[in-house]
């Protein structure tokens, strides 16, 4: 394992507009890829736009279908790994909040969410799985937005072997000083308590269909503290390198790791 330079992302997706939020997706990925990154992470629903109404099926494309294919080769073009959200219509017809892991080697992962928060039962189909994927040495999760709430998921992960959690948002309401505040009463304890980096970001701006978001993006390292974080409601992107080191003091010290000393078994 070795140190990796990612990079995070806040952008605006107003619904339906694929096109113009796949241009997004392109030029932030670009940028990513001029200043080191190896991968990408946008916010939830970040290509075809968040919206927990009954529109969200309108917009909802299956997978593989054309925004993957166009995420294929936005990935393949800068050689960068693209996590990239959108509204995901199944074979039987379940819509999905997905985010895809789309790899330069063509390889395109999908992590379904698997909390569905109140406002969003009618509209959307829970996940069933808790897939992991892998970059240069490193074991990954995502979640999305509601599912941080759930720490069981952030153990399950940690326990399975990954290395960084990624929670791409569509979290409105609010100004981006009090998404920080929100996020940082329970951000922090899912990286300390499982040894593990948190990356996470937000959309930002209007969706046109009468939901703001404040963008916000940070990075958490294994020992809780906040590495990078931006907090200004722009679209942009912020570059983290992962030190494997980081990691390997928290794991390697007795007291601060405490994975290792669960007691599942009293869990019940």
């Amino acid at each position: 394992m070795n140190d990796l330079r990612i990079a995070v992302a806040i952008t605006r997706a107003a619904v339906g507009r694929v096109k113009d939020n796949l241009d997004r997706v392109r030029q932030w990925t670009k940028a990513a890829k001029s200043q080191g990154a190896a991968l990408i992470c946008f916010p939830e629903m970040s290509v075809t736009g968040y919206f927990n109404h009954n529109e969200i099926r309108r917009v909802a494309e299956p997978v593989p279908g054309a925004i993957s294919r166009n995420l294929l080769e936005i990935a393949v073009e800068e050689n960068v790994v693209v996590l990239a959200g959108m509204a995901e219509r199944s074979a039987s017809d379940n819509i999905y909040a997905s985010h895809l892991v789309v790899n330069p080697d063509g390889n395109v992962g999908i992590y379904r969410k698997l909390h569905i928060a109140p406002p969003e039962k009618k509209y959307l189909t829970a996940g069933s799985d808790i897939p992991l994927f892998k970059i240069s040495g490193y074991t990954f999760g995502i979640q999305l937005c509601y599912d941080a709430h759930f720490p069981e998921l952030t153990t399950q992960m940690a326990v399975k072997g990954a290395d960084v959690i990624f929670l791409p948002h569509a979290s409105p309401r609010g100004n981006s000083e009090d998404k920080f505040k929100s996020w940082m009463r329970h951000l922090p304890a899912r990286a300390f308590d499982n040894g593990l980096y948190i990356v996470a970001c937000n959309q930002t701006g209007e969706n046109e269909r009468g939901l703001s978001f404040p963008g916000i993006a940070l990075v958490i390292n294994p020992s809780g503290d906040v590495l990078k974080k931006e907090i200004n409601g722009d679209e942009t992107i912020i570059i983290a390198d992962l030190k494997q080191d980081a990691l390997e003091q928290v794991r390697h010290h007795d007291m601060r790791y405490f994975l290792p000393h669960r007691r599942p078994d009293i869990y019940g």
